[in-house]
């Protein structure tokens, strides 16, 4: 690894003693922190998702309701990636930081469940999972285990064996609610928190995006990690344009004292 310039070593420093003095600190990683493990985002400009396929054609209630065959083949490569992933150093990092004692809460915007592979407990998965399925006829759930060896390996459909209609990934398409529960919680930590790290999220997609600018302006502290500019970097107290697997472990490193 290059040697870092000493104004990133100096903020390095700086979020570390943020995080030391900081009473109840809050992660909101979006996809950017998943990237380093094969896992293809959605907006970057040359790699994004969404530049290749029209959201609204296979992502969203609607186009699932009318075509489910045509989502679950656009997700079957991506489902392919996301199984195959180990979580990367920036995961590792923040499961590190909860198991001393340092992090309360992430809540993930993400639905590959790497926090929690990574050791994180204290998960919230505002977007949904691909742990379970649910019915779209008699709303029956179900362990996504026995269903997702056939749909990776042959891209078999998966059925509810109840009522033999098409299962739903429990994961949150456009135009779909979030879950009442997951949202309440998310925002109940945010307005508590004392210091949010946003790791690897654009903040384009609300109302998840909204988050960092409550907690500002409630007078909280806020750090930022992404590749790209957010909307919020502005009102940041330390704004970091480079890889979160590369900027997490030496911030956790520098809190945890080598």
């Amino acid at each position: 690894m290059d040697r870092l310039s000493p104004e990133i070593e100096r903020k390095i420093q700086k979020a570390a003693n943020i995080i030391r003095q900081s009473s109840d600190v809050v992660v909101l990683t979006g996809a950017g922190i998943s990237t380093p493990s094969g896992i293809p985002d959605f907006r970057s400009t040359d790699s994004g998702l969404w530049t290749k396929y029209d959201p609204f054609e296979v992502a969203s209630l609607s186009a699932f309701r009318y075509q489910p065959e045509r989502f679950f083949k656009w997700m079957h490569p991506l489902a392919i990636k996301m199984f195959e992933a180990e979580p990367n150093d920036a995961h590792i990092g923040l499961a590190r930081l909860e198991h001393e004692g340092f992090l309360n809460l992430i809540i993930t915007q993400n639905i590959d469940n790497l926090h929690q592979r990574a050791g994180s407990n204290n998960v919230i998965e505002i977007h949904g999972s691909m742990k379970s399925l649910s019915c779209v006829s008699c709303f029956s759930q179900y362990f996504s285990d026995d269903f997702i060896e056939p749909y990776l390996h042959y891209g078999s459909i998966p059925h509810c064996p109840s009522c033999h209609n098409i299962l739903k990934p429990d994961v949150i398409l456009i135009g779909e609610q979030l879950p009442v529960s997951a949202w309440q919680q998310a925002y109940q930590a945010s307005m508590e928190c004392d210091l949010m790290i946003i790791a690897g999220s654009s903040l384009e997609v609300v109302p998840v995006a909204n988050l960092p600018m409550s907690v500002v302006d409630k007078g909280a502290q806020l750090i930022v990690i992404n590749h790209s500019e957010t909307y919020i970097n502005t009102r940041a107290d330390l704004v970091f344009l480079q890889d979160v697997a590369l900027i997490i472990p030496l911030i956790v490193k520098e809190v945890l004292g080598g």
